[in-house]
């Protein structure tokens, strides 16, 4: 058996709660903090250029912050893997999901005043738990954007098509999975930021809560 199947850090249920985290993270910072994306550096990136050029200066800030502080966030998930110890009880992904659920805790407290700092500290995780989780049953998934999963998923459908092997029709099934459940947790989040606004993103550290406890399943892979 591959050693994927037996990691709970890659199993299916795991990247269907991490992708429903992601779809919300990224619907609270458009729809709650000043149309930032969270997840999206791209159009971040793309905006911050935009807003630069335009010499909105302020506005370029706005975007500009999430991109460093999604660079931070790798940056923190790849200094813990390396740091803790393979002999730890919790494993360093538990960790980092943690940390997660610890700051976007904290983000639920910011006032919609200042979305500068709550959008930063949600790049932030969203940048740790890209780096931390990059794969599922041995396919290189990401939870917390689409672009990849859609052209992973789309190109083992053509596979499928050409070759009829079932396999290809497995994976493409995965990688359309993951991308519902993106979704879902956009239309969650959605939901919830219309009755308690900024408090909404709660719901996402319960999320990860949840995922940090599903991981002590599969709590000795290393």
């Amino acid at each position: 058996m591959n050693k994927a199947d037996n990691q709970m850090s890659e199993s299916i249920w795991l990247g269907m709660v991490l992708a429903l985290s992601g779809g919300f993270m990224d619907a609270y910072s458009y729809l709650c903090r000043d149309e930032v994306f969270a997840n999206a550096q791209t159009g971040n990136i793309l905006l911050f250029g935009v807003n630069l050029v335009e010499r909105n200066f302020a506005v370029a800030v706005r975007y500009l912050c999430p991109i460093l502080a999604f660079t931070v966030g790798i940056i923190i998930a790849d200094f813990i893997r390396f740091k803790v110890s393979p002999e730890r009880q919790i494993h360093w992904r538990q960790i980092v999901v943690l940390i997660e659920a610890v700051i976007l805790f904290g983000v639920a407290f910011i006032p919609r005043g200042y979305s500068l700092p709550a959008n930063t500290l949600i790049s932030l995780a969203c940048g740790i738990q890209v780096e931390s989780f990059r794969s599922i049953k041995g396919n290189g998934i990401a939870t917390t954007m689409c672009i990849g999963n859609l052209r992973s998923g789309t190109q083992n459908l053509c596979e499928y098509i050409i070759s009829k092997n079932k396999e290809y029709i497995r994976k493409c099934g995965l990688y359309y999975g993951i991308i519902f459940c993106f979704a879902v947790g956009a239309i969650i989040g959605s939901f919830f930021i219309k009755y308690i606004n900024e408090s909404a993103i709660l719901i996402c550290s319960v999320l990860l809560m949840i995922a940090f406890l599903m991981m002590y399943k599969g709590n000795n892979e290393r």
